[in-house]
């Protein structure tokens, strides 16, 4: 039996479809009768500007914010149970983003396909997309297992101290068991993500956050008559964390309306075609995560052979970037929706105008996060300092080298919001494979050979030249120019408006 059209708009009001601005032609029936007299419609965001951009960013900002608050209390929480143990936190994080960078890229990839899909007005197709997206996540997290036995020679391989190795072994495993439900739900949020239900997105993460951020309390120290586990606590508690955002992730998606509107059950057959799409556009995208992480994690081994102190003050440095950028992160992500959106509605123009807005935001934002670190270093390394006696002496070699490192990061900051905001327009349009490349040919000669050079002679640099200072500094200045470059490189490739013509779905009707 058909369903009338006021039951149909009522479903698609309940998905927060302003139907009184749809195109003309689009309407549940079809026809001025069937659409009844015009109802009264509150005034809408301007297409390309702050309020709708803003509306659809706050939420994955919180999301992102929410993330940070889960790393950023780890660290803490490990610092003042061990500070080895926030020293060998980052190696194993950095080695284990290296291959799942890769594939929650092409996993999360879902939401430029479901954000073009809805553009386009062809809500069957949102179900299919989807669906390839997990059967991908569930591929590559039963495959990342195999990360557990060869844990040991991955860590090996940086050449740290033996007691830093032995927690990163641990922190590893334990985080491996996490991939599966974490690319689980970078699928499902790129169905709520690409469609616009952003607060959705950040209920699941903040499931996930918050479950994490308990156990890791309760766990490292062994509260509540359970044992201390330390840094295993606060990999167990990763773990547990994300299978808890996974099983709330799909059981939203497989809802009713979702299932009715979008066959998010009916289509989950595995589509060649489809499949090959999310890959030939995803694959570079998580290739880029993927290199950028690879890049990273070679700066950071190299980092690492200088010493503790110098890992624990980029480990601390990291962590204090880190949040600062990821709910920036959330914005970029709005940005590349928006841009698929347009893309999918052939409005090329307001999906520039809306990449223009996001640059504005997030050069502000990140001027403010500036001047606090360049005013604020002591406050913001206080939260990080050991209650024993024993351990602030090893402290304070960490802390005296964090406010030289935090002036290099605050130099690339504002260069990284040109970064985020133009390499998440090219991805909403399908431009993955320059951003792929260019991630791969600038850090190389900019970042990890010089790094690795300084490293190997800083000794015979020293004598040589007695001002030289400390190795990590000049470490860190090769990865503000790697940050600088790719962001001018960016701008040069959003302006010559390639990415206009790109899509990722197939042609198609709109659907009535």
């Amino acid at each position: 039996m058909s369903r009338g059209p006021d039951v149909r708009n009522a479903d698609l009001r309940s998905e927060g479809v302003d139907l009184d601005s749809r195109p003309a032609g689009c309407g549940a029936a079809g026809s001025p009768e069937d659409r009844g007299p015009p109802s009264v419609a509150r005034p809408a965001a301007a297409a390309g500007g702050s309020r709708e951009l803003l509306k659809l960013a706050a939420p994955l900002v919180l999301s992102q914010s929410f993330m940070t608050v889960q790393i950023a209390i780890d660290r803490v929480l490990l610092s003042r149970h061990d500070p080895e143990e926030v020293a060998a936190s980052f190696p194993a994080v950095m080695l284990f983003w290296l291959p799942f960078g890769l594939l929650q890229g092409t996993a999360g990839y879902v939401s430029t396909f479901v954000a073009q899909y809805t553009g386009a007005r062809r809500p069957h197709r949102v179900g299919p997309a989807v669906w390839q997206g997990l059967h991908f996540a569930v591929i590559g997290g039963l495959l990342f297992l195999v990360m557990i036995p060869l844990a040991p020679a991955l860590v090996a391989a940086g050449g740290h101290d033996p007691g830093l190795q032995a927690l990163e072994v641990v922190y590893l495993r334990y985080l491996a068991l996490a991939a599966l439900p974490m690319l689980l739900v970078a699928a499902v949020n790129g169905f709520f993500s690409g469609r616009g239900q952003t607060w959705t997105v950040l209920g699941i993460d903040a499931v996930g956050s918050l479950v994490n951020a308990g156990l890791s309390l309760v766990l490292i120290f062994g509260r509540l008559g359970l044992p201390e586990m330390g840094i295993a606590g606060a990999g167990l508690a990763t773990a547990v964390g994300a299978w808890a955002s996974a099983v709330l992730a799909l059981t939203l998606l497989f809802r009713r309306r979702y299932r009715l509107q979008f066959n998010t059950l009916a289509g989950w057959r595995p589509e060649r075609e489809l499949f090959g799409r999310l890959l030939r556009f995803g694959g570079p995208a998580g290739l880029q995560m993927f290199l950028d992480v690879l890049a990273f994690t070679l700066f950071t081994l190299f980092v690492g052979q200088l010493g503790v102190a110098s890992m624990g003050a980029t480990s601390i440095t990291i962590t204090l970037n880190m949040i600062a950028f990821l709910p920036m992160l959330g914005l970029g992500q709005a940005v590349g929706i928006l841009v698929g959106q347009r893309l999918g509605e052939d409005r090329p123009e307001v999906a520039e105008k809306t990449t223009y807005t996001g640059l504005r935001w997030m050069f502000g934002y990140m001027l403010v996060v500036v001047i606090a670190y360049l005013t604020l270093p002591g406050l913001l390394i206080r939260p990080f300092t050991p209650d024993s006696p024993a351990e602030l002496e090893e402290f304070r070699a960490i802390a005296e080298l964090v406010p030289g490192l935090l002036v290099c990061v605050a130099i690339y900051s504002l260069a990284d919001s040109l970064n985020l905001t133009f390499s998440s327009a090219l991805r909403g349009a399908g431009d993955t494979r320059f951003v792929t490349w260019l991630t791969f040919i600038l850090a190389w000669p900019v970042m990890v050979v010089p790094t690795m050079l300084i490293v190997k002679y800083h000794a015979e640099l020293t004598e040589r030249f007695p001002g030289l200072g400390e190795p990590v500094y000049w470490a860190w200045g090769f990865a503000s120019a790697h940050i600088i470059v790719m962001s001018v490189c960016f701008w040069l490739r959003f302006r010559s408006g390639r990415w206009k013509t790109m899509r990722v779905i197939e042609p198609g009707v709109p659907e009535a």
